[in-house]
C-alpha cells in the first residue's frame, strides 16, 4: 500500500469523529509531514482540540494532552529532579514534553516562564533539566490552541514564540449542513467510534523524505522571497497604505515555512510539483502570525489577513 492510500485511509477514519473542518486537519497533516508546529485560534467548540486528538489516535505515536492554566511551572512540563532516599541521588523524572505528539490546549494560559521552557523544546528538539540537556524522541511535534475570546487570565505568547509555528490557523464555524450532521452524531450519547492506528514512524520519515523530492522551480522560489520581503518593505513594493500598518515584517523562517508547506500541500494533492496557487493557499497560515501591525492598523480595524491579501495580489511571478 502507498503512502497516498494510507494518507486517504489516516482521514477516512479521522472522518468518523470530526465532521467538515478539513482546512484544519489538512494544516494538522501538513505540520506532521514536514516536522513543523500548529497554532490553531479559534473560539471554544470548534473541535480543535478533539481533532488533534483523534488525529493522534491514527498515528503510532506517543501523545501527551497538557492543558496550560496560569499556574502551571516549566517543571511541571518538561519535568524535575527528585531525590531518591533509597540511592541518596537525584534523579529526573521527564515530564509530559517527552512524547512524540503534545496537544498545547490554552497554549496563552501559562506566564513567560512556562512559554520559555516549551521554546527551547519546539526549536531545539531537546530539554533542559538541572545541569543536563535531554533530546526529545523524533518525531516531536506541538500542537497548540488558544482562545481568542478571553483575555482575562491569558498571556499573549512572545513573538520569538509565535514564530516557532510553522502555521497559525484560524478555525471558523462550520457550516449550516455541516453543524446539522455534527448535532446529529454527537447527540448520541453512545457515540464512541472506533479509531484504527494507521502511520507510523517509519511511515512518517518516508513521506517526509517524498515531500522533500518535490519540484519547486526557481521561479516559485524567488516569488516566495518577494512575498516575505513585501511583509518587510511594502513601499518598494507600491503597497503604500500597507506600509503604514506594519510595524514588522515576517522572519527568514517564514520563507522556509512557506516553502516546506507548498511541497507538502501539493504532496497531499497527489502531485510531484509545486504551482503558484499552492504557494498562495499556505500564505496567509505562514504570514499572518508572523506580521507585526501597528497601533494605527488597529485603529482603523486592519488585520493581517487583509495586509496578506493585499500583497498577494500586489506581488507579480516573475521570472
Amino acid at each position: 500500500m502507498s503512502n497516498q492510500e494510507k494518507i486517504q485511509i489516516l482521514l477516512a477514519e479521522i472522518g468518523k469523529v470530526v465532521i467538515g473542518q478539513e482546512k484544519m486537519i489538512n494544516r494538522l497533516l501538513i505540520g506532521l509531514f514536514t516536522n513543523g508546529h500548529i497554532l490553531l485560534e479559534g473560539v471554544p467548540g470548534l473541535a480543535k482540540t478533539l481533532t488533534i486528538s483523534t488525529l493522534a489516535k491514527t498515528l503510532h505515536l506517543s501523545f501527551q494532552r497538557i492543558q496550560f492554566t496560569p499556574d502551571l511551572l516549566p517543571a511541571d512540563l518538561v519535568g524535575t529532579m527528585i531525590f531518591n532516599p533509597k540511592e541518596a541521588e537525584f534523579e529526573v523524572k521527564k515530564g509530559p514534553i517527552f512524547a512524540n505528539l503534545i496537544l498545547a490546549d490554552e497554549i496563552n494560559r501559562s506566564p513567560a516562564k512556562v512559554q520559555s521552557a516549551l521554546l527551547e523544546a519546539m526549536q531545539e528538539r531537546q530539554v533542559t533539566i538541572g545541569e543536563n540537556t535531554y533530546p526529545l524522541d523524533y518525531p516531536f511535534l506541538v500542537l497548540a490552541t488558544q482562545n481568542p475570546v478571553e483575555q482575562e487570565g491569558t498571556y499573549p505568547l512572545p513573538e520569538a514564540q509565535v514564530d516557532r509555528f510553522m502555521m497559525k490557523i484560524f478555525v471558523g464555524y462550520p457550516s449550516k449542513e455541516q453543524e446539522l450532521a455534527v448535532m446529529r452524531k454527537m447527540a448520541n450519547i453512545n457515540f464512541k467510534p472506533e479509531i484504527n492506528a494507521i502511520l507510523n514512524k517509519e511511515d512518517i520519515a518516508k513521506i517526509r523524505d517524498e515531500i522533500n523530492q518535490i519540484t519547486i522551480s526557481e521561479t516559485l522560489e524567488k516569488y516566495i522571497i518577494e512575498l516575505v520581503f513585501a511583509t518587510r518593505y511594502p513601499a518598494e513594493y507600491g503597497l503604500t497604505q500597507e506600509a503604514q500598518y506594519i510595524q514588522f515584517g515576517a522572519s527568514p523562517r517564514a520563507s522556509i515555512s512557506m516553502n516546506r508547506a507548498a511541497k507538502a500541500l501539493a504532496y497531499l494533492k497527489q502531485r510531484d510539483f509545486v504551482l503558484p496557487e499552492d504557494i498562495k493557499e499556505v500564505a496567509v497560515d505562514v504570514l499572518n502570525h508572523r506580521i507585526i501591525l501597528n497601533y494605527e492598523a488597529e485603529a482603523d480595524g486592519i488585520n493581517t489577513r487583509q495586509i496578506i491579501e493585499n500583497i498577494l495580489k500586489n506581488v507579480p511571478i516573475t521570472q
